[in-house]
């Protein structure tokens, strides 16, 4: 059993990589390459974290199809124009105006858009302004953005704020204050992380104004600005979550 640890092993031990070796952190890969992970897997090669985690935290088209049942209903990723017109239509039978769009590698709200209507997303994207894929959902304008961050037993929220932007994120000038997650939300987040197999994440939450909570996105890392952790304890924690994976394939 093969035990990798850094990027530059895994290049030159790629192809005698056999099932049950082992890599472990998350891969630096170029967007053309992402498919090596597809075949680590298919070659019982185990990733820690898991290969759908890596996949999901690149792309919010991804999460937007794999964790859809938890985000605000009506949301989808948008691959073709096909995909716009379904969405004008589904969009208007559910009395949907304002729209919000994000493009689909894009993080620190640098990706995020807001329109009025799917008709306009679809002028823009139909004119090439608009890159194809990018996720689709309703504009709710009176809501909580919470940041909740799990590593294995440790776990905190914050709330982030932004009144002269609906682009709540602390890169855009939006303030925190720590907050407590409910029991559902903590749950929410659970199955979140269970359905995309992350071994521990950072998870946006949208809390709309009669109390119901969504995913926003997740990624298995983000700033912690904001928080209370530091960068020491947030690294420590990590390679113990990988060091406990680890130990326990290894006995297997």
């Amino acid at each position: 059993m093969l035990v990798i640890t850094d990027n530059a092993t895994l290049r030159a031990q790629y192809d005698s990589l056999r099932a049950n070796d082992i890599i472990v952190g998350r891969l630096r890969l170029r967007e053309s390459e992402e498919s090596l992970l597809l075949d680590l897997s298919q070659r019982g090669v185990h990733l820690l974290p898991s290969a759908l985690s890596q996949l999901a935290s690149r792309s919010k088209a991804l999460q937007a199809v794999i964790f859809g049942p938890f985000m605000l209903p009506l949301t989808r990723a948008i691959h073709t124009h096909h995909d716009l017109i379904r969405a004008i239509g589904d969009y208007r039978k559910n009395d949907v105006t304002a729209v919000v769009t994000k493009l689909d590698r894009r993080n620190a709200g640098l990706g995020v858009h807001l329109w009025r209507s799917v008709e306009e997303v679809f002028t823009h994207a139909s004119l090439g302004s608009i890159p194809y894929p990018f996720v689709l959902q309703p504009f709710v304008p009176e809501c909580s953005d919470i940041r909740a961050i799990f590593l294995g037993s440790y776990s905190e929220a914050y709330q982030r704020h932004n009144p002269h932007n609906f682009r709540n994120n602390l890169h855009h000038g939006g303030k925190s204050k720590a907050c407590r997650l409910s029991t559902e939300q903590k749950e929410l987040c659970r199955r979140v992380m269970a359905r995309g197999q992350f071994p521990y994440g950072h998870l946006d939450l949208l809390v709309t104004e009669n109390g119901k909570s969504y995913l926003g996105e997740i990624n298995l890392r983000g700033g912690i600005r904001g928080a209370t952790i530091t960068p020491a304890d947030y690294q420590e924690r990590v390679a113990n979550i990988h060091r406990e994976l680890l130990e326990s394939l290894q006995k297997k």
